[in-house]
């Protein structure tokens, strides 16, 4: 996101940069909640605190970003909560898409970049980062101790939005080499916003 966030600063757009959860000071104490490996919580309790994330994030970072006309990167977003806690955690998607009208009402993103990556990767890479951050004061293992069949529902579930909603969400080969998804991620926000 930081590459993205560079480019388009480059290009004179006002930009801000923003993750899920965390975010905004309640966001991150939530996001500390949910990730530390040490916690213990059901489906819907995981849920409900994704969407207490997301509420703030958007109360207090994305209308404000929004209203003032700027440019908001937000790393992760209902998408995710769809396929996380509603395959992963087998919540079902329409549980999450109904949290979803209450929590954000029409509010989506005018565009998703999903980097598609084989799942065993993407995790393996998830715990290489959280191993050498063992040294910080933080614990973001709890999702990476899931099964590869956890990963698996996930990646189909973001596969899934993609085709249902292939006006909002682009998919780009994460398998790549970082210049070539940077290259293809930038064409399509610069596409985009041309559009709008």
């Amino acid at each position: 996101m930081g590459k993205l966030a560079a480019a388009l600063q480059a290009a004179g757009l006002e930009v801000i940069t923003t993750r899920e959860p965390g975010g905004t000071a309640a966001g991150e104490r939530i996001r500390g909640v949910l990730l530390d490996s040490a916690n213990s919580m059901t489906a819907m309790c995981e849920l409900a605190l994704m969407f207490a994330s997301r509420a703030q994030q958007i109360s207090e970072v994305i209308q404000p970003g929004l209203r003032a006309g700027r440019i908001v990167l937000c790393d992760r977003f209902t998408d995710s909560s769809e396929a996380y806690q509603g395959a992963g955690r087998h919540l079902g998607p329409k549980n999450v898409l109904a949290m979803h009208q209450l929590v954000c009402g029409d509010l989506q993103p005018d565009l998703t970049i999903l980097m598609d990556s084989d799942p065993a990767r993407s995790v393996e890479r998830a715990r290489r980062r959280n191993r050498a951050a063992r040294g910080r004061a933080s614990d973001e293992n709890r999702f990476e101790k899931e099964s590869r069949a956890f990963f698996e529902r996930v990646h189909r579930q973001y596969l899934l939005i993609a085709r249902r909603e292939p006006h909002r969400v682009i998919v780009v080969d994460a398998r790549r080499s970082i210049a070539a998804v940077h290259h293809d991620i930038v064409e399509a926000v610069r596409g985009r916003l041309s559009v709008r």
